[in-house]
């Protein structure tokens, strides 16, 4: 056995209390654990996320690259609010701080809005890492003092990215929320007017989570599905189904709720002030 393989196996005790720590904060807020599946006939139509795929059978199925729609099919159902550890999977991302396999927590709390979930969010993290509440700026604020223009006059979403990654990342020292995203990256989250009820977590200038209010109207999910197809089509990436099946769940109707993704394997590294993906993990993908 390699040096490096002994190493990383001392981090399964650490991470094991991680996801400890995790479970037993979700179990005090009487929230409940769900397994759902990870292949699906079905993926996410998100411009900027390529899902990996598989054939059975004579059929696509695409591992999932969150377990966000299966999970709302449950809210849909009437499971209450609920949560889960699981693995997801994404296509051409592997890096200092990417793994196309990677652990992550995702959860939604039925009859919570935009500022419950933010607090309950900073909550889990002060619990799980011991920190301090996390510093909090509106995305506006953020490009006014860092970049010197208001990011809700632009139209260019490339440029706001380019522009969020080189002036604003390197300045986020320990936790920060980042809220009220520009409406055109609303994803699933409700708008309201210019900007949209979404927030990313960062540490030390590494994005770890990503939360909205959900959009519940079924409607609104269809257009801005076929708008992320069209985006797709432009980019020349493959154009990726419509999961009909979360649709169906959508005209049943998705409660009130606001839910978070977060990155647990980047969890560990700020955890355990680890510089990479692969220290934080027993085993990564070869």
């Amino acid at each position: 056995m390699s040096h490096a393989l002994k190493s990383n196996i001392g981090l399964l005790a650490e991470r094991a209390k991680i996801l400890h720590k995790i479970r037993q904060f979700f179990s005090e807020q009487n929230t409940l654990e769900v397994e759902t599946p990870l292949l699906a006939s079905a993926s996410i139509t998100d411009p900027y996320l390529n899902p990996l795929s598989l054939i059975y059978d004579k059929q696509t199925y695409y591992l999932q690259t969150s377990p966000e729609y299966a999970m709302k099919r449950l809210l849909c159902a009437g499971s209450g609010s609920i949560y889960q550890i699981c693995k997801a999977f994404r296509n051409d991302e592997k890096g200092r701080i990417h793994e196309p396999e990677f652990t992550m927590l995702e959860w939604y709390m039925v009859d919570f809005n935009y500022e419950d979930i933010i607090n309950q969010t900073d909550q889990l993290l002060r619990y799980v890492l011991g920190c301090k509440p996390a510093q909090r700026f509106s995305y506006q604020e953020l490009f006014i003092k860092y970049a010197g223009f208001d990011p809700l006059e632009i139209s260019d979403d490339y440029l706001l990215d380019v522009t969020f990654n080189s002036k604003i990342e390197p300045n986020l020292d320990g936790v920060v929320i980042v809220y009220d995203y520009p409406a055109s990256q609303a994803a699933l989250s409700k708008s309201r007017g210019k900007v949209c009820d979404r927030f990313e977590v960062y540490i030390n200038g590494i994005e770890l989570a990503n939360g909205y209010h959900e959009l519940t109207d079924p409607k609104e999910h269809r257009i801005r599905f076929e708008n992320d197809l069209k985006k797709r089509k432009e980019l020349g990436y493959p154009l990726l189904p419509i999961d009909e099946n979360f649709m169906s769940a959508l005209e049943v109707g998705l409660p009130d709720c606001a839910g978070v993704a977060l990155g647990v394997d980047r969890l560990v590294m700020a955890a355990l002030k680890k510089n990479q993906i692969s220290d934080a993990v027993a085993l990564v993908v070869t």
